[in-house]
């Protein structure tokens, strides 16, 4: 618990250097702390637009080959063997953004870019 602070504050400067490296490209969006509230950022999560949902796979082995260690979000109750005859209603908002999600490394221990310990 006492390090707790420093581990926040550590995802909150990750989460920032995410913000800003994917600031130019419209194609992406990460999700942010809604206004009000004050997030942990416990998870990075970028999400493809609908366009590009097709590349995640492509995306998630390069990043991979690259070592970054990305990995899609989940895989959807329905969609695991036990549960895939189990009654269920419609799920299109969860299932587009199961095929568009991407974790990112989200380790409050990661070093920054501009880290001169790097």
């Amino acid at each position: 618990m006492e390090q707790l602070p420093d581990f926040l504050t550590s995802k909150r400067r990750l989460t920032a250097r995410y913000l800003q490296a994917f600031a130019g490209l419209e194609q992406v969006r990460m999700m942010q702390e809604p206004p009000g509230c004050e997030s942990n950022y416990w998870l990075q999560t970028l999400i493809l637009d609908e366009a590009f949902a097709d590349q995640r796979d492509a995306i998630l082995a390069a990043t991979n080959d690259a070592g970054l260690m990305t990995r899609p979000a989940w895989t959807l109750m329905h969609q695991l063997p036990p549960y895939q005859h189990c009654p269920r209603a419609p799920l299109p908002v969860a299932e587009s953004l199961a095929r568009r999600i991407i974790n990112l490394p989200s380790s409050a221990g990661l070093v920054s870019l501009d880290d001169p310990r790097r």
